[in-house]
């Protein structure tokens, strides 16, 4: 598990998925702007290629995980889901599988006890608290970024472009 406390509140996270390109000049300049802005860039899979996530990481620290569209490439440098705490609050990571359809319910017990659940493949935003934890999917990046906002409260906003 990581742990993330920057002690400054409120602390940002972008949370972006199923971002499906080659380079970092694909994803639209408003959530670039956005990604340079917060603490902390939370993927949640399906980049498809190794040099997005290597974009990435020169603009602020990252946390990943792989998704099922990802290089093996990708599989090996990233784990399959992630527990971390910033400022306090559990969040677990994971892409998702099977169809869209039921995808939050599927995904909730895999993790216990955090109180942020952050997860893509559907293609479908979702910010929904779940037997007490927030599930919450930005949708693809092509459209759509997330913005957690951590103090003693969690603030989840997703924001189409």
């Amino acid at each position: 598990m990581i742990l993330i406390d920057k002690r400054r509140h409120p602390l940002k996270i972008a949370v972006i998925s199923d971002t499906h390109v080659e380079s970092l000049g694909s994803i639209p300049t408003p959530i670039l702007m956005k990604l340079e802005e917060v603490d902390l860039i939370v993927h949640a899979g399906d980049f498809t290629e190794g040099a997005v996530l290597e974009e990435l990481r020169t603009l602020g620290e990252v946390k990943a995980v792989y998704g099922n569209m990802d290089s093996s490439e990708l599989q090996r440098m990233l784990p399959s889901k992630e527990l971390f705490t910033v400022n306090g609050k559990r969040i677990g990571l994971i892409h998702g599988s099977g169809g869209p359809w039921g995808i939050a319910k599927r995904i909730r017990p895999v993790f216990d006890d955090v109180d942020i659940i952050i997860y893509g493949h559907s293609h479908e935003p979702h910010s929904k608290v779940i037997q007490g934890s927030l599930l919450f999917n930005p949708g693809p990046a092509r459209n759509y970024y997330g913005l957690l906002t951590i103090e003693d409260e969690v603030k989840a906003e997703i924001v189409r472009i």
